[in-house]
């Protein structure tokens, strides 16, 4: 019977990073896994492919469309699915390999199986073919989230598939029909449109994006419309019927109303994800869940027994891999008796298509709904320098501000790189700055970012070149 200072079921990004940062501040740290590998859903069929996939994809495009126009003469670009499927297997093994080098290098030992909590203290690990029972002083539940399933439609990940089917089909479909208009919908039709496959999007709300900003989300559906894209929004999947050659799926308006049938080579399911806390005895032991089924926890992350604690995923907030991360240092530097804290008003947010768009901080919606009083400065990139002279002049800049303070509230962002160039924001928020401050720091020329300066500008009445 092993004893640990600390123990973390589950080696995804909050998982690994949480043990990591334990492990430095000198606890004794064990991960538990269920899975083959290391890395977790982020790593192995997540994050990490779907960007190896939308970038080859993207170059592929490139290719096809855009590099003629730039004086770049070469032959139409020939699809070889099973190589880019190779270059995307390359890039999770090397992650992967990295996280198993982490562990390593910090001590931390890696328990294969299934782990259950029997209590405070203890958890018993299901491996093949044996299982043992670990101590610890605390428990880290770290688990993560699994797909979201549409009642009465089975996913086989062949033609009817989750992300996880999406990211290692065999072939291009003709059509794919997408159930969600989500940040995973849209990348992965984005990877299968580059590719060939004609795209239709189903969404169950009134527009894509649910979540991001509203005049962001109405300009990012008109540039997919534009690259080809097509939209059925405030409109609902009942069924799909899978005896054809082809799929037929039943669609109808969400407020009811008459059907129609959508053919399809593909369905990809992706109506959001939920926490992944099967057979990990919580019930049993007391654990508190809300009903949503998220582990509900304190301010320093421990559930309401004492000594086992949650982070990620599993636990309230935006399911997204960084979050899980600076949750997981934060937990751990509570461990020790540090102040661990994670500032959940300034976490990024970033859908990897072409445009990217991403944000940070509140939109316009949220604050009206506040009632809080704010200023905005918009800024296009047809406006910048560096976007006019590479022909990537899609989207625009958006700031939003206190009317009062000039405090930076939000910023949101649709164009190249916008993934890239949010973080000058996030930064400056984390210091309580202001509108004025970005305005005033000097961007170098010519930059994409500099359209974040003249935004800023903006919100002053007084940007420079619009």
């Amino acid at each position: 019977m092993a004893t640990y200072d600390l123990v973390v079921i589950g080696t995804g990004p909050g998982g690994y990073v949480c043990a990591i940062r334990a492990a430095q501040l000198g606890m004794k740290v064990a991960v538990v896994e269920k899975n083959a590998t290391l890395g977790g859903t982020c790593l192995n069929i997540g994050c990490m492919p779907s960007k190896a996939l939308l970038h080859a994809s993207e170059m592929f495009e490139e290719a096809a469309h855009s590099f003629a126009k730039m004086g770049v003469s070469v032959p139409p670009p020939k699809l070889d699915l099973p190589a880019m499927m190779k270059f995307k297997q390359q890039g999770i093994d090397g992650n992967v390999k990295g996280v198993e080098f982490l562990m390593k290098k910090n001590k931390i030992d890696v328990i294969p199986g299934k782990g259950r909590i029997l209590g405070a203290g203890k958890v018993e690990v299901t491996g093949n073919p044996s299982s043992q029972i670990v101590e610890t002083r605390n428990i880290v539940i770290a688990t993560g989230s699994d797909i979201a399933r549409l009642r009465g439609i089975d996913i086989d990940e062949k033609r009817i598939v989750s992300s996880t089917g999406a990211l290692s089909l065999e072939k291009v479909p003709g059509k794919l029909l997408i159930v969600g208009a989500g940040v995973i919908g849209l990348e992965l039709g984005s990877v299968w449109h580059r590719l060939g496959a004609e795209v239709t999007v189903v969404e169950f709300l009134d527009r894509i994006l649910p979540g991001m900003d509203g005049e962001i989300a109405r300009q990012f559906q008109r540039i997919l419309e534009k690259q080809g894209f097509k939209f059925k929004l405030g409109a609902k999947v009942t069924s799909v019927d899978t005896s054809g050659a082809v799929l037929a799926a039943k669609v109808e308006p969400a407020a009811g109303g008459a059907q129609e049938t959508l053919e399809a080579d593909v369905a990809l399911v992706c109506i959001g994800r939920v926490p992944f806390t099967e057979g990990l005895g919580l019930q049993e032991a007391g654990v508190a869940m809300d009903n949503r089924g998220r582990v509900q926890i304190n301010e320093h992350f421990e559930t309401n027994v004492k000594g086992i604690y949650a982070i990620g995923d599993v636990v309230a907030g935006p399911m997204l891999a960084h979050k899980a991360e600076d949750e997981g240092v934060a937990c751990a530097e509570i461990l020790v008796g540090q102040a661990g804290h994670v500032n959940y008003d300034v976490i990024p947010g970033v859908v990897y298509t072409t445009p990217e768009v991403s944000a940070v901080g509140k939109t316009e919606e949220e604050l009206k709904q506040a009632g809080i009083a704010y200023t905005v400065g918009k800024f296009p990139f047809t406006a910048n320098g560096r976007s006019k002279v590479n022909q990537t002049t899609d989207g625009f800049v958006k700031v939003l501000a206190d009317a009062k303070t000039d405090r930076l509230l939000g910023v949101h962002i649709i164009g190249i790189e916008a993934g890239e160039m949010i973080h000058e924001a996030a930064v400056l928020m984390e210091f309580g700055g202001s509108a004025e401050d970005l305005a005033r720091t000097c961007h170098a020329h010519p930059t994409r970012s500099e359209a974040i300066k003249e935004a800023a500008l903006a919100v002053g009445k007084r940007a420079i070149h619009m």
